[in-house]
């Protein structure tokens, strides 16, 4: 199911604290997904997960990257996310709940950050947008 009118502009409004910030938004939310769901860990085995490491800062920033890009093609996700998708599910093999645990992590973020954005009904429409990304990104997996 898609997001309406008016979702698509509470999603729009509030994103556009992240554009430009998304390093230190993208950074947040995986410490936050490495800190209280260590299993996701596993998918980087490379990489300095310490608070604040540039190879945090660096992937958090492609992460909330393309959540800028599908925010700005609401209406062709499918399209918008379709190479990554293949990445993750062919590629990547990452493990499909670890879209929705990540999803979580953002809405954390988002209402740690901006409180007097992060409505009710701004929540609800996040969620469903980070919903409909981790549908779309697990489309490839069948």
């Amino acid at each position: 199911m898609g997001l309406t009118d008016a979702e698509k502009k509470e999603v729009s409004a509030l994103w556009a604290n992240v554009a430009g910030n998304e390093e230190e938004y993208g950074a947040e939310a995986l410490e936050r997904l490495f800190l209280s769901f260590p299993t996701t860990k596993t998918y980087f085995p490379h990489f300095d997960l310490s608070r604040g490491s540039a190879q945090v800062k660096a992937q958090g920033k492609k992460v909330a990257g393309a959540l800028t890009l599908a925010v700005a093609h609401l209406d062709d996700l499918d399209n918008t996310l379709s190479a990554l998708s293949d990445l993750h599910a062919h590629k990547l093999r990452v493990d499909p709940i670890n879209f929705k645990l990540l999803a979580h992590c953002f809405l954390v973020v988002m209402a740690r950050r901006l409180p007097a954005e992060f409505t009710p009904s701004a929540h609800a429409a996040l969620d469903k947008f980070l919903s409909r990304v981790a549908t779309v990104l697990t489309s490839k997996y069948r």
